[in-house]
């Protein structure tokens, strides 16, 4: 991975460029994978978890961007299907290929609405959509799906009387089973009408260096539960899995072929798109 230390921060981690009120002494889910995926937009801390990610799971950079990649294949998908908004929970920091371009790359008057906890994502967020009228980001915690679902910002670019493509991505393993992430996923869905989309993916017990990863982070961010395939397509029960269900990321409708067997990085993460009737 890259350094991406540029010269307006300092070594010590207390870099200047941070918004207001944020404490850079603490890491931040959106600012890790922000490093991992080599960008610029985080801290010390945040490197040195994404580091230490790295030494664990060499191919956690590859991983991120398989992550990217299946948000662009369904989000596509969902887009020519007739999918014309989005809500993007957890959404991280701008970076490549994300939801709004995709979604009106095909549909140019898709609407989105990115929600994410981190206020560095609204100040990057709203410089970046300056001049996208169909675009929001909205700082909220998705844990409490009514406050988030009945948010003005929301229901101002959301229609809930109409399909919509509901996106949890590389976000629900970051809730632990005490914070009730069935309930919290589940809520969501009931606000949905017939004809929406869900894309879920999700950090995947697929091998002793991915429990040796989840370990790892529960210790230094926090948050990481890893589940099995299992747990994972359960969080669809009631939709109709599209083919081919719940797979590992590179699986999921590949642009190029996929060679067998994956590595350890390919099945770090698995997902899937499913339609509610």
């Amino acid at each position: 991975m890259e350094d991406n230390t540029d010269d307006s921060r300092q070594a010590d981690g207390g870099e200047d460029w941070a918004p207001t009120g944020i404490d850079v002494t603490k890491p931040s889910i959106a600012r890790v994978y922000d490093a991992v995926l080599g960008g610029k937009d985080n801290f010390v801390v945040d490197r040195a978890i994404a580091d230490q990610s790295q030494e664990i799971v060499p191919e956690i950079g590859d991983v991120a961007r398989y992550n990217r990649d299946i948000l662009g294949r369904a989000v596509r998908y969902m887009a020519k299907s007739g999918i014309r908004q989005f809500l993007d929970l957890g959404s991280g920091l701008p970076t490549v290929q994300n939801t709004h371009q995709v979604a009106q790359s095909v549909t140019p008057d898709a609407r989105v609405v990115y929600v994410d906890i981190d206020p560095i994502v609204l100040a990057h967020g709203r410089a970046l959509l300056a001049e996208n009228e169909f675009t929001t980001v909205v700082t909220a915690d998705l844990r409490d799906p009514k406050t988030v679902l009945n948010l003005p910002q929301v229901r101002k670019f959301i229609d809930f009387d109409q399909p919509v493509g509901l996106m949890l991505v590389g976000v629900i393993h970051h809730l632990g089973d005490d914070e009730d992430p069935d309930g919290i996923v589940r809520t969501y869905l009931d606000a949905l009408p017939a004809g929406s989309h869900f894309l879920l993916t999700h950090f995947c017990a697929s091998s002793p260096d991915a429990l040796a990863l989840e370990g790892a982070l529960l210790t230094s961010l926090g948050t990481g539960r890893f589940r099995t395939l299992e747990e994972i397509t359960a969080y669809f029960d009631g939709l109709e899995l599209l083919d081919p269900g719940v797979v590992y990321l590179p699986q999921w409708r590949p642009d190029d072929p996929v060679a067998e067997p994956l590595t350890v990085g390919q099945r770090l993460m698995a997902g899937g798109l499913a339609v509610k009737h």
